[in-house]
């Protein structure tokens, strides 16, 4: 099987380090411009905006995305860990404390009702210790030291993007049906945000990169996880309604940061970012008959998620993680991996991924 380039299929290895490298490149080139308008971008860096990380000085920091992320896939493996050794899991109640483990490395306390989880390895790593602006919603839900569920949520009104940023892990994840990722992901949402389109974003999000992840095209996976939506249980309606409409927009002629803004909003929503991040991937894809070009498709579509007035940061990494998805590692720019913060944690982990996930060393 073969992407929408025919080129051929990554291996499963390929696909998750792309997916959280990917991920992790996008996090860092909007990370640097956060917080700017895109007449503040175009200032800095002039009429095109940031482009790469060839356009900025000084290190290039992930910010509480990629964190989150890593600690998603920490959490998975430590399920996986105790069922690959014929021990049950609760796989929510694993990536709580994962949370939890991440929540002290920002300075906060989820007070005396919180259990106190064991130390893993990826809690030594000094990147994933500093605070980087870190999402309100993110910190409070985990503060209160209770395990919020879809029944009982913490956070009830929440809808920051802070539940989808997190979840690619959950479709990078192996031989587990649809309704599995989705359902393991859209709990896992509920462990910080209760509003319902918070939940089913980063549930339908985890399942366009399980889709790619099984060897379906960028274009047909994104239409079918858009019509998916559509079709849950007490939908958000916003949801379906952002993911049709930057279905539409990528079929238009490139549009310009204003219109994006207009249209999908500035990501700061959990669906807004998807919508962002998919109008993105799906609106730079090459030209039939281009031939293959999974460096310039990744380049191409960074430069879209990142250059408007939103979060530019959370648009960057799940574009990121969706073409990582998509191409594997072929797709990520070797100078940029150069430039990047602590690529070794990343690997690392997503080596632990593969590990429990394939038995691979």
């Amino acid at each position: 099987m073969s992407s929408d380039l025919g080129i051929p299929a990554p291996t499963l290895k390929s696909r998750i380090h792309g997916s959280l490298l990917g991920g992790a490149l996008g996090d860092a080139l909007g990370y640097a411009v956060e917080s700017d308008s895109i007449a503040d971008i175009r200032q800095r860096f002039g009429g095109r905006g940031l482009t790469g990380f060839e356009d900025l000085s000084g290190p290039c920091h992930f910010s509480d995305d990629t964190q989150l992320t890593l600690y998603t896939v920490d959490g998975l493996v430590e399920a996986l860990e105790w069922a690959n050794s014929g021990v049950g899991a609760d796989v929510n109640a694993c990536l709580w404390l994962a949370y939890l483990r991440w929540l002290a490395t920002q300075g906060e306390d989820a007070g005396p009702s919180a259990p106190a989880p064991q130390p893993r390895w990826i809690d030594g790593n000094e990147a994933l210790r500093q605070r980087r602006h870190p999402e309100k919603d993110c910190i409070t839900g985990l503060a209160t030291g209770e395990m919020g569920t879809a029944v009982r949520p913490v956070n009830p009104g929440a809808n920051g993007a802070g539940t989808v940023m997190r979840s690619a892990p959950f479709g990078l994840v192996p031989h587990i049906t649809p309704d599995a990722v989705y359902k393991l992901s859209a709990d896992a949402a509920a462990l910080t945000h209760g509003h319902p389109a918070a939940r089913q974003s980063a549930g339908i999000f985890s399942l366009l990169i399980h889709r790619l992840v099984s060897g379906e095209g960028l274009r047909d996976a994104a239409a079918g996880v858009t019509a998916h939506a559509a079709t849950l249980v007490n939908v958000a309606p916003e949801l379906p309604e952002h993911l049709e409409a930057a279905l539409r927009l990528a079929e238009k002629a490139r549009v310009g940061p204003e219109e994006l803004l207009q249209v999908l909003g500035g990501g700061r929503t959990a669906e807004e970012a998807l919508a962002v991040a998919l109008y993105a991937v799906t609106a730079t894809v090459p030209a039939h008959g281009a031939g293959a070009q999974p460096v310039a498709h990744f380049r191409d579509a960074m430069a879209v998620a990142v250059n408007h007035s939103g979060a530019s940061d959370t648009a960057g990494s799940l574009a990121g993680n969706i073409l990582g998805a998509l191409y594997g590692e072929d797709c990520l720019p070797a100078e940029w991996l150069g430039a990047l913060e602590a690529p070794e944690v990343i690997r690392g982990m997503a080596d632990q991924l593969v590990k429990v996930t394939t038995g691979e060393g």
